[in-house]
């Protein structure tokens, strides 16, 4: 008998195949997405029978409203329902406002933040079957400080699923919990630029206080705990995964 049933966006690799594995590992039938790279998913769903547990993947774009409706009736077919969505899948960009053209901010909105919002609207019918249910969407500290780093339209897409959570949370209480993990730096692909020699590294993990840079699995246990009936008393919050790194 399964744990739960529970469908991650952006699954195949980085803190997305990390949840996945967070999960299956705990028991959960396990759904999730990828955008491009059939081969990542087709590894990340060989861990998930590795570590004996069972899951699926579908290829979805969260950007597209169509995409998103054939992933929801995909999904329909293969669970009876959901206990938990993570909104995970995103983008990056790292170019200065003078550099950012309107197809550059828009693509980053489109899949950060209104992915978050076509994929709740659209699964949601999955989740109110549930038993109990949460969402628990991917949010970033560029959202709640800005960043260095990160561009204008990154931040301003993740201060954007920060309030969609909290109101999310108030929505659809009492039965669906929704909150959200806002991790500094991980260490994944689209960071691996800015931490790709030992002196970059160093300059990174200074800015935490714990003097060191993130894992996926660090993002994964805070997703897994919002997710489960442990947090049942926790809604509408930012969980920071941030090494006290608490400015930009």
């Amino acid at each position: 008998m399964v744990a739960g049933y529970v469908f991650v966006t952006g699954g195949d690799r980085g803190i997305g195949r990390a949840i996945v594995l967070r999960f299956a590992r705990s028991g959960y039938f396990v759904g999730f997405s990828y955008f491009t790279n059939k081969d990542a998913a087709e590894e990340t769903l060989r861990l998930i029978k590795e570590y004996g547990g069972e899951g699926f993947y579908i290829q979805m774009d969260v950007s597209s409203e169509e995409s998103v409706k054939k992933g929801f009736n995909e999904v329909s077919r293969k669970v009876p329902y959901l206990n938990v969505l993570v909104n995970n899948a995103g983008t990056v960009y790292f170019g200065t406002i003078e550099e950012t053209s309107l197809d550059d901010w828009e693509r980053v909105i489109r899949v950060n933040l209104t992915g978050v919002f076509l994929v709740t609207k659209y699964f949601l019918p999955l989740l109110k079957k549930a038993p109990w249910a949460s969402i628990v969407n991917l949010a970033s500290i560029a959202g709640q400080t800005g960043n260095v780093y990160a561009s204008a339209a990154y931040c301003a897409s993740k201060a954007g699923v920060i309030g969609l959570t909290r109101r999310l949370a108030i929505e659809l209480a009492p039965h669906i919990r929704v909150n959200a993990v806002a991790p500094s730096f991980v260490e994944t692909d689209m960071v691996k630029e800015f931490i790709d020699t030992p002196e970059k590294r160093k300059k990174v993990a200074e800015l935490h206080p714990l003097k060191d840079i993130a894992r996926p699995e660090d993002v994964a246990e805070a997703v897994y705990f919002l997710a489960t009936p442990m947090s049942r008393f926790i809604t509408g919050q930012v969980l920071g995964v941030n090494g006290g790194r608490l400015t930009c």
